[in-house]
């Protein structure tokens, strides 16, 4: 296999990065890509955990960041310690080059520092960035649209740090180095056999509609009536258990690719509403709007995400020949346990649907994904890279 991977439970540091040795001892000799996720427990021990993977394994590229929870195999290990370790090894020759992004004042203003100058050269089709962050110091919006600018085409994926709470508590390892701020990543250049999936839990409730007035995140009419009027006029056609998701928490959904006859899952960016304004019926989303851009009303729950994330599995399955042979997923800290009712929810759906694959990720405070062709930081979300055999 290509790909290997395994967790530790045990809260000794020492013996947890044992553990996970002994378990990936002779599967790959000199692994290209090296991903180590861990709790907060083993946070103090950071730069033991990238010096002693570094001489065990001696990958040509290591990375690695603290998570609220880690993700292995088909576990999620919730609000106990974690280790997980995920390795890859291509049977054809990649490129990689592995950076720290940081955000410095320049004479032109604030910029990213720190780009890998492979990116110059890549070809979006074959490449791809992993990415992990510090969520207190980096600009991920900032970064992203930076690269759908320049870079168009070329996938991200990856998450922000979690289980922290203070500016300089997150633990990002880049190499043999340990870092604190900004952001770690590598770029993979080659016959990769990458595919992305991002489940966004939702689905959509009523009919697109036409922004038709809007002023920043405000969204003045919807397909020439107020927003609120709008909702009104769905509200009856709902059941009564999407009426009940509708009251909880309602989401809008922005079409990316508006050059398509019909849409479906995977074509809409969801976003939250923030509030109504009953006067005007405006509404306001944690997203910039204009004229012209097609949205539809959202609901979330347990079950509909289940179902998101299963069928944008086989879709995915169906429509590609080769099997998947090792995945990566970064799951929202809002999931888990938090959201569904039995453990190890997002792990045990991928491994049901792709078979035993070596899998490894993390809980992020904000997932890091492409949608319609787009990079984009989501919430609630899984966003997963599979890996082709």
């Amino acid at each position: 296999m290509p790909f290997a991977a395994a967790l530790s439970k045990l809260p000794d540091t020492a013996q947890a990065l044992a553990e996970v040795g002994d378990a990936l001892a002779g599967q790959l000799e000199r692994p290209d890509l090296a991903l180590v996720f861990f709790s907060a427990h083993h946070a103090a021990h950071a730069q033991r955990i990238t010096a002693i993977l570094t001489e065990r394994f001696a990958p040509r590229a290591l990375l690695g960041c603290v998570g609220e929870a880690v993700i292995g195999n088909e576990t999620e290990v919730e609000n106990a310690p974690g280790l997980s370790v995920w390795l890859g090894q291509w049977r054809e020759p990649i490129e990689l080059e592995t950076f720290h992004l940081v955000l410095e004042r320049t004479s032109e203003g604030h910029s990213l520092l720190g780009w890998p100058d492979a990116l110059v050269t890549a070809t979006p089709a074959t490449a791809v960035m992993l990415l992990l962050g510090d969520p207190f110091s980096f600009p991920t919006d900032f970064c992203l649209g930076q690269i759908n600018n320049d870079y168009p085409g070329l996938r991200v994926l990856g998450g922000m740090a979690s289980g922290v709470t203070a500016p300089g508590q997150t633990c990002l390892l880049h190499n043999t180095t340990l870092q604190h701020a900004g952001a770690v990543g590598v770029l993979l250049q080659g016959p990769i056999g990458l595919r992305t999936i991002v489940s966004q839990g939702c689905r959509p409730i009523g009919r697109p509609l036409v922004i038709t007035r809007a002023d920043d995140n405000l969204i003045l009419e919807l397909g020439g009536k107020p927003p609120l009027t709008q909702l009104q006029e769905v509200w009856p056609t709902l059941t009564t258990h999407e009426q009940q998701l509708f009251q909880q928490g309602l989401h809008i959904g922005r079409v990316i690719n508006e050059c398509q006859d019909h849409f479906q899952r995977g074509d809409f960016l969801v976003r939250n509403v923030l509030g109504l304004d009953r006067r005007s019926g405006a509404m306001a989303i944690t997203d910039r709007v204009r004229v012209g851009q097609t949205v539809q009303f959202h609901v979330r729950d347990a079950e509909t995400a289940d179902e998101d994330l299963h069928a944008l599995l086989q879709q995915d399955l169906a429509t590609h020949p080769r099997k998947p042979a090792g995945g990566l997923v970064f799951s929202c800290n809002g999931r888990g346990s938090r959201l569904f009712a039995a453990p190890d929810h997002d792990a045990r759906t991928l491994r049901q649907e792709t078979g035993p694959i070596p899998l490894a990720g993390f809980f992020a405070a904000g997932e890091l994904g492409p949608i319609g062709g787009q990079n984009f930081i989501h919430g609630f979300t899984a966003s997963v890279a599979l890996f082709e055999e």
